[in-house]
């Protein structure tokens, strides 16, 4: 377990920092729903709305952090909407006393809803927009999506947190090795992209009459239908629905390899197993142990137990299929 914490990032160092970047700040420092970092929204006294994020130490390289942010400025070259980091004296990664932040203007919006097929169809140009400029390199820091890091990692993180009750650790194991076993089987051989990384519905505003991509903080290598399928709810006829409208929308814009429909299931899987495991690597934090404290209750348990049955079911069904 990592003994790092963000107990030291006080309000007063949090606004040092921000002045030492030529903002000054107006008002008080709202803070914004992040786990992972520490975010903050403020008015500054040129009248303007910023947002700051603070990365939290040993996840991300510097040099993984500036490809995060050296993406965002592609992707608005090619005038695809997202929210890019802000610039000072030709820099963008910024750094104060041993934290390093950045700085965005804040932008509001009204969120996307993933059951709206008119949205949908916006949302599928648009991803498909991010992927032609994606696809024309490659990340050279950022990771790969991978079993190793979703599957195996995340159990050993699960583990070593000891927080699977006793009575019935050893039913979830023995489901979590055949999802993890079946799921292996099938995410092999894939081509990737740059992605986005993480996105669902949270990551996505209408701001003004455009969507727009925010928070760029999981972007990594990976399969293009990482960036679709998440979009994608309610019961299998609706989301085949939703996933031509998707795929017809992006391919206004960008070819899509249609092979990877069959990824959908084993992608949905290594989201589950690797979230379970994000909470437990991060549960020194007391952040954690405050937000999530259902993940300590033997109730939660029980029900990953179910849940992990679904997801082996489904990994076992016949991949989507893009209506005739």
């Amino acid at each position: 377990m990592s003994k790092f914490s963000f107990e030291d990032l006080t309000p007063d160092l949090i606004l040092d920092a921000i002045e030492s970047v030529g903002i000054y700040a107006e008002s008080g420092l709202l803070a914004l729903n992040s786990y992972e970092n520490r975010v903050y929204q403020f008015k500054a006294e040129d009248g303007l709305r910023y947002v700051v994020k603070f990365y939290r130490p040993e996840r991300w390289s510097k040099a993984q952090i500036q490809e995060e942010h050296d993406f965002a400025f592609e992707l608005a070259e090619a005038e695809v909407p997202v929210v890019a980091p802000i610039k000072h004296n030709g820099q963008s990664l910024f750094e104060h006393q041993g934290y390093v932040f950045v700085l965005f203007p804040s932008v509001g919006g009204r969120l996307f809803e993933v059951d709206n097929l008119d949205q949908l169809d916006v949302m599928g140009r648009l991803i498909g927009r991010m992927h032609q400029v994606a696809k024309s390199k490659a990340f050279e820091h950022r990771p790969t999506f991978s079993c190793e890091e979703y599957l195996h990692t995340a159990k050993v993180h699960l583990q070593k947190s000891n927080l699977v009750p006793m009575g019935i650790s050893t039913a979830f194991y023995t489901i979590l090795d055949l999802v993890i076993e079946q799921t292996q089987a099938q995410y092999k051989n894939v081509q990737t992209i740059r992605l986005h990384g993480d996105c669902h519905a949270g990551n996505i505003l209408w701001a003004g009459e455009a969507l727009m991509f925010v928070d760029l903080d999981d972007a990594r290598q990976g399969p293009a239908i990482q960036d679709l399928w998440m979009m994608l709810s309610g019961d299998r006829q609706t989301q085949l629905l939703q996933l031509d409208t998707l795929v017809n929308a992006y391919e206004e814009f960008c070819d899509f390899d249609h092979t990877q429909l069959k990824l959908i299931e084993p992608l949905r899987a290594m989201r589950i197993i690797h979230y379970m495991g994000w909470v437990a690597k991060r549960w020194s934090d007391p952040a954690f142990v405050r937000n999530f404290s259902w993940f300590a209750e033997d109730k939660y348990w029980e029900q990953q137990i179910l849940a992990l049955k679904e997801q082996l079911a489904a990994l076992q069904e016949a991949p989507l299929k893009l209506l005739p």
